[in-house]
């Protein structure tokens, strides 16, 4: 709350590289807007829709979804909503209405932040696309089912287990059903927000968020490449 007030009465720092004078950067939001990449998880769910991400889940993509998220800067949604936006608009999308459902967060999490974040980006998203000339419609179906143990530290396998039923769908209106997030790490919550949708008749046709996390490097694999490296450069 402190955050967005400080926004409102003092000249911004930029989220992304604490630089004055706006809330994201011309060079930050630049970084955000980049070409959208595929993402596949290394042991993705069953399930998983075809899955793109506008950034990589580091630098400032990273410092602005925790600035959004848990610092209470909800005025960042407008940027991260464009980068969305920028993400779907570089997709080839066929011809039609696009829907767009947001994967929702917790009642809790709700309580506390006093919104839900990537509905508030999906909605941006979804207005930047129809001044564009776009038929787009953010549709929030999406419900939790029941409470789930927090996913910090759980393998793949695990946060599969830990979702599995922890969503349920209304109806969907009809067009291209797109799941939208704010982060992908294994993929398993978007597996199991399409799963609800199928159940309430809709396809999912693929997902985009607006960052994923990195695929890991094992330390042996990495170890072996240093090695390597140092010996052609000997």
């Amino acid at each position: 709350m402190l955050d967005a007030v400080l926004d409102l009465l003092v000249p911004p720092r930029c989220a992304g590289c604490g630089g004055r004078g706006a809330l994201v950067c011309a060079g930050c939001a630049a970084e955000l807007t980049a070409a959208p990449h595929p993402h596949l998880p290394e042991a993705p769910p069953d399930g998983l829709p075809e899955c793109w991400a506008a950034a990589g889940y580091d630098g400032v993509a990273r410092r602005v979804l925790i600035a959004y998220k848990e610092r209470g800067r909800t005025a960042l949604g407008t940027a991260l909503g464009a980068c969305l936006a920028g993400a779907l608009a570089r997709l080839p999308l066929e011809a039609g209405p696009l829907v767009l459902v947001p994967v929702p967060s917790t009642r809790r999490s709700r309580r506390a932040k006093g919104h839900d974040p990537v509905r508030r980006i999906a909605e941006v998203a979804a207005r930047r696309l129809r001044a564009g000339g776009a038929h787009v419609t953010v549709a929030p179906v999406l419900r939790p089912a029941r409470k789930v143990a927090d996913q910090s530290g759980l393998t793949s396998a695990q946060r599969a287990a830990n979702l599995a039923g922890a969503f349920t769908s209304g109806a969907v209106p009809k067009g291209r059903v797109v799941l939208v997030d704010d982060v992908v790490t294994t993929g398993a919550t978007l597996a199991e927000a399409a799963r609800a949708l199928r159940a309430a008749g809709a396809q999912t046709a693929f997902a985009v968020t607006v960052a994923a996390t990195r695929k890991r490097v094992p330390v042996m694999r990495h170890a072996r490449r240093s090695q390597i490296r140092r010996h052609h450069s000997g």
